[in-house]
């Protein structure tokens, strides 16, 4: 079969979502949603997703709420629902009807998880759902003279028996009930209970699912990523963000700022959104963490291999030179790279050539994230570099990006300009221009 624009997508779309595939494995995840996402149409697709990357090795604790169930059970017996400072207020009747509704969504979950998914991508799989009493309620007390009763919080999270549930392959499946040491059972909020869980095993990511496609600025438009201090910040005045936002947004900071590696924030609306979030450089939704996704370091020799796939494809298209590995272990420290949630973007390096003279040489991005400025901060990154080891003057050599670089303050010159080495290393091939720039 001859080659389709189909095939040459799926392939490259493969290549792409590679290394997050290879990041994520033995990862450990916690994905919380509320009610609303149980009832919403694409909670079956949800569930085909969740089931897709525990596949691919990734360690899943789902954490469930119920409360438009919970609303629901309370209509039907003509209770009036109570909240205050965000917390239901809950008596025993009203108890009654948290641990009906929660029951039937937690039995509910489980059904969608563990059916035999037929006619579905994930056909003839098999997923071990693990309930259990993993986390400890206690009562929040009396607040503002108002007695809470059976509204908690979380006390403990049994960190040894989650993780010996995910060391065997299973999803561990939490509700938003925090039994007591006394026998008593306490109402919790999902959202603080998905976040005390994420801290307490050390989760790499924390996912919930919201009725907003993420946090947005006052114009309606998306912000894709925070760090935990700017989110903090916006929580100050922000009253246009959703019922759902404003309940997670602040134990996202929580979470983020207590070593959660990342937080993000997707719609439930929109099917595969959590695929997209994960497996993808732009995402659908908000992500949180404690610093900018943004980081650019010196390579290491643990870089190498990342490196090589990074270049090796621009080596391919005559773009850059070839260089072979053991000319990249040797020359390891002349590089800085950019990462972008922990992936290798781009690279950069830096060869002196004398006290006053160095070459920028190598910087490359990977084509798919061209367009996030990421070439220029690696050339600032050099410049940076060469200006405290005393460097005047920073050259390079290019066949394709000439324009690129004049744009940026480099200025045309000649072979002759080389230093006396690297004019006698000149390629009359590949007819590369010189460009300069002082410092």
């Amino acid at each position: 079969m001859s080659d389709t624009p189909y095939d040459e997508h799926f392939v490259s779309w493969f290549r792409a979502v590679t290394p997050y595939i290879n990041a994520f494995r033995g990862r450990t995840f916690v994905i919380a949603f509320g009610g609303k996402a149980v009832a919403s149409e694409f909670a079956k697709t949800l569930a085909y997703d969740v089931n897709l990357l525990v596949s691919l090795g990734i360690r899943l604790v789902l954490v469930h709420g119920a409360r438009p169930q919970i609303e629901e059970e309370l209509r039907e017996k003509q209770l009036e629902s109570k909240y205050h400072r965000g917390y239901r207020v809950t008596d025993a009747e009203t108890l009654d009807c948290v641990l009906d509704a929660v029951g039937s969504v937690y039995l509910e979950i489980e059904a969608m998880l563990s059916q035999g998914l037929p006619n579905t991508p994930m056909a003839n799989s098999r997923i071990r759902v693990i309930g259990g009493n993993f986390i400890t309620g206690q009562p929040i007390g009396v607040l503002d003279g108002i007695d809470m009763q059976y509204a908690g919080k979380v006390r403990k999270v049994d960190v040894e028996g989650i993780n010996a549930q995910l060391g065997l392959g299973n999803i561990v499946l939490l509700n938003c009930e925090g039994p007591s040491p006394t026998g008593e059972i306490f109402n919790l909020q999902m959202e603080e209970a998905a976040e005390a869980v994420a801290i307490a095993i050390k989760a790499d990511k924390l996912v919930y699912l919201t009725d907003s496609r993420g946090v947005t600025d006052n114009g309606g438009e998306l912000l894709d990523a925070m760090t935990a201090d700017e989110a903090s910040q916006l929580l100050r005045d922000a009253d246009w963000l959703s019922t759902d936002i404003m309940r997670y947004l602040p134990c996202s900071v929580r979470a983020s700022r207590a070593g959660v590696g990342r937080v993000h924030l997707i719609g439930f609306e929109q099917d595969g959104a959590l695929l997209r979030e994960l497996f993808t450089h732009d995402g659908v939704g908000t992500v949180v963490t404690r610093e900018s996704l943004e980081n650019i370091r010196e390579a290491k020799p643990d870089d190498i291999a990342a490196l090589i796939a990074l270049i090796e494809p621009i080596e391919q298209e005559g773009i850059l030179v070839h260089r072979p590995r053991e000319l990249l272990e040797r020359e390891i420290d002349h590089f800085s790279i950019m990462l972008h949630d922990g992936i290798i973007v781009g690279c950069a390096a830096l060869y002196p050539h004398s006290e006053d003279e160095a070459e920028l040489a190598c910087l490359a991005v990977a084509p798919d994230q061209r367009e996030w400025g990421y070439g220029e901060q690696l050339m600032r990154r050099i410049e940076r570099r060469a200006r405290k080891m005393g460097i005047k003057r920073l050259f390079v050599l290019t066949t394709r990006t000439e324009h690129w670089f004049v744009e940026r303050g480099f200025k045309q010159g000649t072979v002759d300009d080389l230093p006396a080495a690297k004019r006698d290393m000149y390629n009359y091939q590949r007819r590369s221009k010189v460009l300069f720039k002082t410092l």
